[in-house]
């Protein structure tokens, strides 16, 4: 049997049960634990206590890092190729290059947001803006009153109502909240976009049979958004379809761990 660990997560306690069953008409047995935190899950992937882990990007890392036989990326999200952080401001904004954000004040998400929090620091630094000289305030969601919206919206909002001159995001989060109607593309502008990258992915270990590991990957593939397990499983997990994982657009990220002495 196979057995696939998670995070705990309400999201999880619908997307796994709807995985597991799926697999199952696959002809895979395959059973899920939740761990209380990432840490958890890396090492219990390390000691092969688990076959399969859906990994956070730090995790992969992690993991990667950990083990002498590289792991396998076996499926990912459409969400999480290619995945893309903004830099957004107010549409009659003054700011429209990076360099137009000295004095400014930028709004980042969570320190845990890979995508709008740590990379996005990294981001900054990156094109000449030093964080904490450069800006007149750089405060990450929890430095901020506390707020009922998730990080990112959070930012969009403070940016919106003008607290903040600028901030970032992630290109899936503008594009959420765009279907969902909670903003209109007028109402704020891009002036930065990163490149592109990957971010959340399905691990399996890396001595896994070649056969086994193919059909795994081609069982989530065959998810289909159209089926209510499907449907299920994507809507609890933000995304419309799964894909073959990719080992690359982990690069940066794992560049940035080191130099911030997460790994």
């Amino acid at each position: 049997m196979l057995r696939l660990g998670g995070v705990a997560s309400s999201t999880y306690l619908v997307a796994f049960p709807a995985i597991k069953e799926h697999f199952q008409r696959q002809g895979l047995d395959l059973d899920w634990v939740l761990y209380s935190n990432w840490d958890a899950l890396v090492d219990a992937f390390v000691s092969k206590e688990i076959d399969l882990a859906w990994n956070g990007p730090l995790a992969y890392v992690k993991i990667k890092r950990r083990l002498n036989e590289p792991c396998r990326v076996v499926a990912m999200r459409d969400v999480d190729i290619n995945l893309v952080t903004h830099f957004i401001t107010q549409p009659d904004s003054e700011i429209l290059t990076v360099e137009d954000l000295k004095g400014k004040r930028f709004a980042l998400a969570g320190r845990g947001s890979v995508e709008a929090g740590l990379l996005a620091y990294h981001y900054l630094k990156q094109v000449g803006i030093d964080p904490t000289k450069d800006l007149e305030i750089c405060s990450f969601y929890d430095q901020r009153q506390p707020s009922s919206l998730p990080d990112q919206r959070d930012v969009v909002e403070r940016v919106q109502k003008g607290e903040y001159d600028a901030g970032a995001v992630s290109r899936t989060t503008l594009e959420r909240m765009e279907r969902e109607g909670a903003l209109t593309r007028e109402s704020i502008r891009i002036f930065w976009s990163s490149p592109g990258y990957s971010h959340c992915c399905f691990t399996a270990q890396g001595d896994i049979d070649n056969a086994l590991s193919q059909q795994i990957t081609q069982a989530f593939v065959s998810m289909d958004y159209n089926d209510p397990l499907g449907k299920t499983a994507m809507d609890a997990e933000g995304c419309k379809a799964f894909l073959p994982g990719t080992t690359e657009g982990w690069e940066t990220l794992e560049k940035v761990a080191e130099e911030e002495g997460l790994v």
